[in-house]
């Protein structure tokens, strides 16, 4: 089911990254005093109410650029505003409701998107007492909150929930393996789906943006079903550069959401762009499968090609498992390993390991290597099995979840992987208090 984007919007310096960090959970997105400080987009996975939903984060807009950056901003804006299922427009309770605001809040009405009216920085009762002032923006009530110290966000988040339309009944999951093509404008994923497919289904052109919607193109492999889902940027007059790859974006987080592999396609010749490892971190947080495919690999020098690919692995260092692929759309070289690896991986999606397995690795593991003290306490497992309807996901029954050390994680991550592979897919590791209580018979125990 493809999960829902929200874009929150507004004037620069009113606490736009800091509401999307504390929706997130953590500090991932750049915030500081300074206006203009977040000039890229950042995007998060959140999870509300059961509700699962991508936040986009976006600068700040100005009716009236005056460089060159400020214009890239406002098209990145506007390109979050038509891309949205809905919008937060944040405003600042201390400034109260200035010409600036009322600039961003007549461009909200004409995109005729869901709106919620936050207005953040409601520290004290003198500036809740301002918060009616924001009803002339016509936006409708505006929510108090504080994004800083985490007042309101729940009136906010049940606001916006209220704004989508509700969740489909559940329907049963195909069993074809579903691919993503994803990646930057004009890196050749129109070029690769024809060519997959044998046939001119996408529309391809020169120019970035061509794609203007996803196109989905079912076709048999070896007598298996294989969807391939192809996404590239939204191609606005006068609006291409900045403007398309945020389309583009959106569309890959949509795709990605929709998919049990994704084919991160990258232009071999500009090697791997920020934009990149950026899609590439939302498929492994999602728990896809993820290959990476260099796409116009016979533009690359041959004498170059062994420094290229200590280079690639080198940044992939930490998702050692993702496979890489060296191809080129245009002439065929190499395509015909695609769907091979695609299925392989989206078996190791799949793949079950009896509980009694996972215990025994996991037992071995600690046995091996015990985790690190944390004071006068020691981490202890209890048992390991492998997630009923979440196969790429295992659960440790600790004595304290807080005690869990990040290197550990990785140590018995690892672990997993060496025993049981899963290679192109994330696993993920869940850490649950035990209910039972531990002794010699149901513990993992340390030596």
């Amino acid at each position: 089911m493809t999960r829902h984007i929200i874009a929150i919007v507004g004037r620069p310096n009113v606490g736009k990254s800091t509401l999307l960090n504390r929706l997130a959970g953590r500090r991932i997105a750049v915030v500081a005093d300074l206006p203009g400080t977040t000039r890229d987009r950042i995007f998060a996975s959140v999870s509300w109410q059961g509700r699962e939903l991508t936040v986009v984060d976006s600068g700040g807009w100005q009716a009236e650029p005056q460089s060159t950056l400020e214009e890239k901003v406002r098209y990145q804006v506007e390109a979050a505003i038509a891309g949205a299922d809905a919008i937060i427009f944040l405003v600042d309770s201390i400034d109260g409701a200035i010409a600036a605001d009322e600039e961003v809040a007549d461009w909200l009405r004409q995109a005729g998107k869901p709106t919620i009216l936050a207005a953040n920085k409601v520290d004290s009762p003198k500036q809740a007492e301002q918060v009616p002032e924001f009803y002339r923006l016509g936006i409708g009530q505006p929510v108090p909150i504080s994004a800083h110290h985490n007042r309101g966000i729940s009136a906010l988040m049940d606001a916006v929930l209220a704004a989508l339309p509700p969740e489909p009944a559940a329907t049963v999951e195909s069993q074809e393996a579903r691919l993503a093509i994803v990646g930057r404008p004009n890196v050749g994923k129109s070029t690769l789906l024809n060519r997959l497919v044998g046939d001119e289904r996408a529309i391809v052109h020169e120019s970035p943006g061509t794609t203007r919607d996803s196109l989905d193109a079912a076709i048999k492999w070896r007598g298996k079903e294989i969807l391939l889902i192809d996404t590239a940027g939204i191609k606005r007059r006068g609006r291409v550069g900045v403007g398309v790859d945020y389309y583009s974006l959106l569309r890959s987080l949509q795709a990605i959401n929709r998919c049990d592999v994704a084919l991160l396609l990258t232009d071999a010749v500009e090697f791997i762009t920020a934009q990149d490892m950026h899609i590439a971190g939302y498929v492994i947080e999602e728990g896809r499968g993820l290959i990476m495919v260099f796409n116009k690999w016979d533009l690359v020098p041959e004498e170059r090609q062994q420094g290229f690919k200590r280079a690639a692995e080198r940044r992939f260092k930490f998702a050692p498992y993702t496979p890489f692929l060296y191809i080129s759309a245009q002439t065929g070289q190499g395509v015909n390993r695609i769907l091979p690896q695609a299925w392989e991986v989206w078996q190791e999606k799949q793949k079950r390991i009896p509980d009694a397995e996972v215990n025994n690795l996991i037992k071995e593991a600690v046995n091996s290597h015990p985790p690190p003290r944390a004071g006068h306490r020691r981490l202890r497992v209890a048992r390991a099995y492998q997630h009923a309807s979440q196969p790429a996901t295992f659960v440790l029954r600790v004595n304290d979840p807080g005690l869990m050390h990040f290197s550990y994680h990785r140590y018995l991550e690892n672990k997993l992987r060496e025993g049981f592979g899963f290679r192109g897919v994330p696993l993920k590791l869940i850490f649950a208090r035990n209910t039972r209580k531990m002794n010699s018979k149901t513990e993992v125990r340390t030596q």
